[in-house]
This record gives C-alpha cells, structure tokens and sequence, in this order.
C-alpha cells in the first residue's frame, strides 16, 4: 500500500479509501491511484479488508506479564503476520490478575477489536467464550486448549519439563529442588508434571526426589530470596527454575554465596530467552519457539475473526528442545 502511495502521489490513507471507501475520494484522484494499483500490479490484503468490516483495525493481545521475556520474544511473530494484513497490535497486560483482565477484556470489546490474543490469568476461560460467542475471535496463547469452542496455540510444557528432568537426572542429580510458580498457571503445573514424569521413568520416588518451592512471582528477585528457603549446602544439587528469569536470580544469588555452578549446584531454566546462553555461566534451558508460536497464534486469529466457512477450532502444539550449557555440565 505504501509503494501505491508512492506512485499516486497521495497519502496511504487515500489509497485505504480507495480500496474500502472508493465514495469519498474525488474521481481523479481515484482514477490516479487505481491506475498505481494496476501499474504496480498490487493485490489488495482480502483478510484484512473483512476484518475491518463492523470493526476496528487493531487486534488486542493480553500477555500475564510484559515484563517476561519470553512474552517480549513472543510478540515479533504477532507483529509480523498482523502487519501483512495492515493490522495493528495493542498489547494489554494482566499482570496475572483475573480482574484486571476483565477490565481490558472489556476495553477491547468496547474498541471493536476483531481478534484478541490471550494467554489467560486464571484457569477459567468461560468469559473468553462468550466474547467469543458475541463475535470476537479468540485464540489461546502459550495455553493448551482447555474447551473445543476455542483455538490454542501452546508448546509441550509436559514434555519440556521431562526432558529438564531427564537431563539431570541423567547427570546424577537425585535431589533437585524445582522453584514452580502458581499451580493455577496451567504452564507451570505442566512442568511439574513432566519432572515428576521423569523421576519416575527413571524408577524413583518424587516425593523423595524433588522438594518444590513455589514463588509468589516469576521475577528474578524472587528466584534470589527462593535460595533463603533451601538447605543449599546439605539439600539439593540441581536447581530446576520454571523459567529463565526466575534462573538469573538463583545464579545472581548463587554467586554471591559463593556457590559455584556447576560444580557445586547445577542450574536449569525454562523458555531459552536471549539472554540465557549470555549469562556465565551460561544457562541450559528449554528452549521454545517462540517466533513461531507468534505467528501461528495470529495466523488461527485471523481466520477464526474472519468467520471463514473453513474454519475449524484447533490446538497447534509445539515441542520443545533442550538446550544444554555450562550451567548443568559435570
């Protein structure tokens, strides 16, 4: 649309109106500008066209928390496929709270939003439902499907935590302390779940294995104090972070013990962010991706807020990769 711009001589804005609102353009220059389309050889964006129909021209995406970023590494796949259809992004974050989710739910629905991106505070999404009911598309973010009557998009978070486990498992670690969030965050209690997998597979007891600490929040400061509450010189030997913020502050607060890793405490963290083969040591994690599970997310979204005939209710898994470092290596 910018090159037809740039051809016609007009603004971007025009050409917008010449493809949706052909009425209130002046005829020559609505002849101008569909010779720069035939010129230029231009499609124009169908999806995007309908999607604008009865709505605003802005997509809603509801993260649990902006400062995470795995949800910042995220955001590069929405923006990219929302982009090639002229949409644009408003990103809202509920910072885990139910209620402030409410509240931005009903801001979007007030603006028209077409489509909304959620990863949901709580393990109720029956209110998602019936946005989706009263003409709202909806797709699940980094959250399995929980009801068939809407999209998700999610990675393997079961699998990932059994392969975490495994690995140190295989490194002889039999006392790891798992540093979880909330259990009501769908993600973390799958992670728990796929450790819990993994000591068994190996013929051992959880309950013996692992000593669980749960976090108020996923933030470094709170995986530095998380060391306050472990035996760390006669407890565990592995450190099992459900994810890599949480792991910068355990290493933070690791080094100033004096502690060294990994020859004294193994370290593991979750997600594979950027900064997570940069630190030193650097860290093994889970790596998920990320990019894609961004684009795949908009891409059910926008048929889902289409209304495409097609379209059916469906959840795309990916899997994980396990990244070993320097964190964990004997």
């Amino acid at each position: 649309m910018v090159d037809v711009a740039a051809h016609a001589g007009v603004s971007v804005g025009t050409v917008s109106n010449v493809l949706n609102r052909p009425e209130l353009v002046a005829g020559p220059t609505l002849r101008r500008v569909r010779a720069s389309i035939k010129a230029l050889g231009f499609v124009p964006s169908a999806p995007a066209r309908q999607l604008r129909a009865g709505s605003s021209r802005s997509v809603g995406v509801m993260v649990r928390d902006i400062g995470n970023p795995f949800f910042t590494e995220v955001l590069p796949g929405i923006e990219t496929r929302l982009s090639q259809e002229e949409l644009l992004l408003v990103l809202c974050s509920s910072s885990d709270s139910v209620e402030k989710e409410a509240y931005y739910l009903q801001i979007l629905e007030q603006h028209r939003v077409p489509g909304i991106l959620i990863t949901p505070a709580g393990q109720d999404i029956s209110h998602l439902v019936e946005l989706r009911r009263r003409g709202i598309g909806m797709v699940l973010l980094d959250r399995p499907g929980a009801d068939s009557q809407l999209c998700a998009v999610a990675v393997d978070n079961v699998r990932g935590g059994e392969m975490a486990g495994a690995h140190l498992l295989s490194l002889g670690h039999r006392r790891i302390a798992f540093l979880n969030g909330p259990s009501i965050v769908r993600q973390c209690a799958d992670r728990r779940k796929g450790l819990d997998n993994a000591v068994r597979a190996a013929g051992l007891d959880p309950d013996e294995v692992v000593t669980e600490i749960t976090l108020p929040a996923l933030t470094p400061r709170e995986g530095e104090a998380a060391l306050e509450r472990l035996p760390l010189r006669e407890g565990p030997t592995a450190l099992f972070c459900v994810n890599d913020t949480v792991a910068l502050g355990v290493l933070r607060g690791l080094e100033q013990r004096g502690i060294s890793v990994p020859h004294d405490m193994a370290v593991m963290g979750y997600d594979d962010v950027e900064f997570a083969a940069l630190l030193s040591p650097s860290l093994t994690s889970v790596r998920q991706p990320k990019h894609q599970l961004g684009q795949a997310a908009a891409d059910l979204l926008l048929t889902d807020a289409r209304g495409d005939s097609g379209h059916w209710h469906q959840e795309i898994v990916f899997q994980p990769e396990l990244m070993v470092r320097a964190s964990t290596r004997a």
